[in-house]
């Protein structure tokens, strides 16, 4: 290592030797620097998708669902920095880009674990946004990866206070709807119902999730009596509505797309239209495997009383939504 500065050294002082010598080389030197510039208005080629994913990202996604699966939120940072490592060495994998921002979605999303929440907890946002950025320049198909930029910029915007960053996101989020109604109606719903009850967002976000019930029955459920069991045989694992049911990417989407739908609803004030919303999860035919049961018993046992808690200006980790909540993510996910 010190040989190497001493050498790099000896050259710096030499070239300085040689300018001072012959100024025409600095001249020379200035006029290739010129030539170089004329060159800056031809196009820059796009970056390119990787066809084959590295052995190093099948790793790492191994580990990332080990990671996430499990619910072992203390060892993010070990996922990620195999995930970052073979994204480094592959750039242009957008699966691998796609988890490394869900792993930073995540730290942000469940920091309620965390005995002290740090400030610098808010550049995971920013980490979320940038990879989620790359994941969709790179793969554009996935309406997923779109969502979750969406999702992403609008939480950077709130950070930021940044009306025109919080309008795109706004704007993402909607055409990200139209490509995957099913997926996005709930996940941007997902991030309003952190807003207050009395504003357009939040109201809009819980008509998404009234949405995605109806487009996952391909109907209209009754909002007075929401009872999912007559639609149970609509289950599918095939096409965009496989998002509307548990699978292996989300063991427990269903009951936790209930127990934030119900949530919301308790939030808005229509605690009792929130308990049939919340008992709908126990239709799941997992069920019994989840690990939040008692949290919805306590829900629908508490409704009338929690809508003054889930609207407090001081939220406290206990009363929390669910999106503020330690299972933000593990209500849908872990298995």
């Amino acid at each position: 290592m010190v040989g190497t500065f001493r050498r790099a050294l000896v050259i710096h002082v030499l070239l300085g030797m040689a300018l001072i010598a012959a100024p025409g080389a600095m001249l020379m030197n200035n006029s290739t620097i010129s030539a170089q510039n004329k060159g800056r208005n031809k196009p820059v080629p796009k970056k390119q998708a990787a066809k084959v994913r590295s052995a190093a990202a099948l790793k790492a996604d191994e580990l990332f669902w080990q990671t996430f699966h499990n619910g072992e939120y203390e060892k993010i940072q070990r996922a990620l920095n195999a995930l970052t490592a073979a994204y480094l060495q592959t750039p242009g994998d957008a699966k691998t880009a796609a988890h490394i921002g869900f792993l930073h979605n995540w730290r942000v999303a469940e920091r309620n674990r965390l005995e002290s929440v740090p400030a610098t907890i808010t550049d995971d946002i920013i980490l979320s946004r940038r990879y989620f950025q790359e994941a969709v320049r790179l793969d554009p198909s996935d309406a997923r990866y779109l969502g979750f930029l969406a999702d992403s910029i609008l939480l950077e915007g709130n950070l930021h206070k940044d009306d025109q960053l919080t309008h795109e996101g706004y704007l993402t989020l909607r055409d990200a709807i139209k490509a995957w109604p099913e997926f996005n109606w709930f996940s941007g719903g997902f991030v309003m119902s952190r807003l207050p009850r009395d504003t357009p967002w939040f109201q809009e976000g819980l008509e998404w999730q009234w949405r995605t019930v109806d487009e996952c029955i391909e109907g209209k459920i009754d909002r007075a009596n929401p009872n999912f069991s007559p639609y149970l045989s609509r289950e599918t694992k095939e096409g965009k509505k496989r998002v509307c049911w548990n699978s292996w990417i989300a063991p427990h989407n269903f009951e936790g797309f209930f127990l934030n739908m119900g949530d919301m609803l308790v939030k808005s004030g229509d605690w009792q239209t929130a308990q049939k919303i919340y008992a709908n999860a126990k239709l799941s035919r997992e069920y019994a495997s989840w690990k939040y049961q008692s949290v919805l018993e306590d829900r629908i046992k508490q409704a009338q009383g929690n809508v003054a808690l889930f609207n407090a200006k001081n939220e406290t980790p206990k009363g929390a939504l669910m999106i503020n909540s330690e299972f933000s993510c593990m209500a849908c996910h872990r298995q």
